[in-house]
């Protein structure tokens, strides 16, 4: 029985669906990905294509001091330069919901925010984020690549030569999902944190992706 109980606690697994309570799960000990694979309300994905069409930079971070849990996040100025895209306020609203909705459920009280057009792989080598949990989710593009567990020896990540060559094995976010990644910091997650890449991008290809990190 012991025996079987350390064998669980070396396992992970992943967890996804279709209402916002499948977040809730990333506060389980065994889960190191929750997704709720959401649809995108019509105007905020057409805000999204309509600001990558500019083909215009963009890459506003915030520090964000949640101190009372019930006022709002203050995004005041956040992608500025797009204010006057039709979609744009709802697509702040957006942001502020998901950032409240972070915060309420780790109980978060300073959050960082990134919100980012991407023309090429950031993080192109599988790896793991030494942060406790972050979100992410692509507005608008092609979403996050992500490993189960086993798919890669942990101890060769950013190893070009140890990443799977087999396509089958490397799971993607949808545009439009919303991922919560346990990182490394994770009490109980050292060594499992949820082995991900940025996905590669084609010639003009573009992203909208925002993150949200758990600082403390």
């Amino acid at each position: 029985m012991l025996a079987l109980k350390l064998q669980q606690n070396r396992t992970r697994y992943q967890h996804q669906g279709p209402t916002p309570k499948a977040l809730a799960r990333i506060l389980e000990d065994p889960i190191n990905l929750a997704v709720w694979q959401r649809q995108l309300p019509l105007h905020i994905a057409e805000f999204a294509s309509l600001l990558l069409s500019l083909n215009e930079p963009l890459a506003e971070s915030l520090c964000l001091e949640l101190l009372d849990e019930e006022a709002e996040p203050d995004l005041t100025g956040l992608a500025a330069g797009f204010r006057d895209l039709e979609g744009y306020e709802g697509f702040i609203a957006d942001l502020k919901w998901l950032t409240s909705a972070f915060a309420c459920l780790l109980g978060a009280k300073r959050i960082g925010l990134r919100l980012r057009v991407l023309d090429k792989a950031m993080c192109p080598r599988f790896h793991v984020d030494h942060v406790p949990v972050r979100l992410i989710t692509t507005y608008a593009g092609i979403g996050s690549e992500w490993l189960k567990e086993g798919a890669m020896d942990r101890q060769q990540l950013g190893q070009p030569n140890a990443e799977p060559q087999d396509a089958r094995q490397i799971q993607q976010l949808a545009s439009a999902d919303v991922a919560l990644l346990k990182g490394e910091k994770w009490h109980g997650n050292e060594g499992f944190g949820l082995i991900h890449r940025s996905p590669q991008l084609a010639p003009g290809e573009q992203r909208l992706i925002l993150t949200l990190d758990w600082l403390g």
